[in-house]
């Protein structure tokens, strides 16, 4: 019994390797640097979320986007206040992302790891990722469900 499970545990092992060096990638490869999967909701008519997309792939992240008629269920179910919605919502190592984060933002967050639901841009502020329309208003990135309040985690 035990060569069997060893023998097992050996084809896994083997097998691991073997899909690691299909992808490119060593065991310390893997484990540096790579970004975690963005997932995303929106709308299928929003092209200013189509342009948040581009801003987190280009800044290194894989997204997958979820195009859904009606993004309100997901909010609710991420934890996203009303008071903080957007036009579409992400989810990224754990933490909802609402509206138009920057990059740099998300990367701090998963940085720093604080305890929090996630970052909201409110509304759809001119000048914010995916918003460029040549004008840039002052607006907030929102840490949101730390201790249960929201805070400024940054000002752009």
């Amino acid at each position: 019994m035990f060569l069997t499970a060893m023998g097992a545990s050996l084809t896994v092992g083997a097998l691991a390797i073997a899909v690691r060096s299909l992808a490119g990638t060593t065991p310390a490869s893997a484990s540096s640097a790579a970004k975690p999967e963005v997932m995303v909701w929106k709308s299928p008519s929003c092209g200013c979320c189509g342009g948040w997309v581009d801003h987190m792939r280009a800044a290194g992240f894989p997204v997958t986007v979820q195009e859904v008629d009606d993004v309100e269920p997901v909010k609710m179910r991420l934890g996203v206040p009303a008071r903080l919605q957007s036009c579409h919502t992400a989810l990224v190592g754990g933490y909802a992302l609402e509206g138009h984060v920057p990059a740099d933002s998300v990367q701090r967050l998963l940085r720093e790891r604080p305890a929090a639901v996630g970052l909201a841009v409110p509304g759809m502020p001119q000048g914010s990722p995916g918003m460029e329309t040549g004008v840039k208003d002052p607006y907030d990135v929102v840490l949101f469900g730390a201790g249960g309040g929201d805070s400024v985690y940054e000002r752009r």
